[in-house]
């Protein structure tokens, strides 16, 4: 497993980085098969995993802390901090009062001292972002986090927290998790070329683009029991029309994965991992044949050729919708109606 550079910290990283969303009841259930899973990821040489405080509501960072036990000082621990928690209204968000809370939980499942990167997991228009880097600035003075990340941030918001970081005295964030794929390559265009400005690392989550660039997914066909999309009935025309036009890619994408040799999941991750800004990707396996499978792809490298013809199904800077669920405040029916 090649290593790379995580942005300016010095800290080396694999290419792969182990995400973790699919460990606990929104993926797999069975703990043991998760820690097996993670295991074999470590012993082909990934040493970056990633998780969150939201996924399976705690119960991934659990089964990470089983994973990680034995092994913490051989890997990169990344998780974060925003999103619901419980109904209560303070239990979320990007508030002192709450990631002050938060991060003892996470360290508490987890199963650790200390954890490498802590990532704000979306913008929170409600907290003032000098209060958001002042208590993550705090926790890396209390040795509780070494670094402070952001995930899925637009460019405005990732320049404002570096100048806010600079005139404050705050740390800075240092990666940033943004999505990316050859259908979601909006980040293009600011998002990367921004990271690359700060020196900030970039470690792309959906490089399958939330399974589509697996191959399972194809154009007449019945879409597959028990798959992501299997519980989406796409009664919506508009969502409709975004799943036929992935699809229609994605024919395309098989004949130049083809023509390169490789399967289009391998394709897929590779792509992202040939932009120079990006630090690793993230991988999210079930199941131990899907982990298997991705590590055959590590060290699979795109030529000028099949780059190209990428470019040309799907334009740098573009993207074939496929919405965050976060949006900025400007965009609310409130905002937007002026009143």
């Amino acid at each position: 497993m090649d290593m790379r550079t995580l942005g300016s910290t010095g800290v080396q990283v694999s290419e792969y980085c182990l995400g973790a969303m699919m460990f606990g009841k929104w993926g797999n259930r069975d703990h043991e098969d998760c820690v097996r899973i993670a295991h074999r990821a470590f012993d082909a040489g990934i040493n970056f995993v990633d998780t969150a405080d939201v996924y399976s509501t705690g119960e991934s960072e659990e089964i990470v802390g089983k994973a990680i036990a034995g092994r913490r000082d051989d890997l990169v621990l990344a998780t974060k901090v925003h999103a619901p928690m419980s109904q209560d209204p303070n239990m979320r968000g990007n508030s002192r009062r709450w990631i002050q809370r938060e991060v003892d939980d996470s360290l508490r499942r987890l199963g650790t001292e200390w954890i490498d990167l802590y990532q704000v997991h979306r913008p929170d228009e409600a907290a003032d972002i000098d209060d958001t880097l002042g208590a993550l600035s705090d926790l890396v003075h209390q040795g509780k986090i070494r670094y402070a990340g952001s995930s899925t941030f637009p460019a405005e918001y990732i320049v404002e927290a570096q100048w806010v970081a600079e005139r404050r005295g705050r740390e800075r964030f240092r990666c940033e998790q943004p999505p990316y794929s050859i259908l979601v390559r909006g980040i293009e265009r600011s998002v990367l070329p921004t990271c690359t400005r700060y020196g900030m690392g970039v470690i792309p989550w959906s490089p399958l683009a939330g399974g589509y660039l697996t191959g399972r997914y194809r154009k007449g066909a019945e879409i597959p029991a028990g798959s992501r999309l299997s519980t989406r009935n796409f009664e919506d025309e508009r969502e409709r029309a975004i799943h036929e036009q992935r699809i229609d890619v994605v024919e395309e994408l098989l004949k130049v994965s083809a023509d390169a040799g490789m399967t289009v999941t391998h394709l897929a991750i590779a792509f992202v991992l040939e932009h120079p800004a990006v630090s690793a990707a993230i991988i999210g396996p079930r199941t131990m044949e899907q982990l298997d499978d991705l590590l055959v792809g590590a060290g699979v490298r795109l030529d000028g050729d099949t780059l190209d013809r990428i470019d040309a199904i799907v334009p740098p800077g573009t993207s074939i919708a496929g919405a965050d669920p976060w949006q900025p405040r400007g965009l609310s029916r409130r905002e937007r109606r002026r009143g």
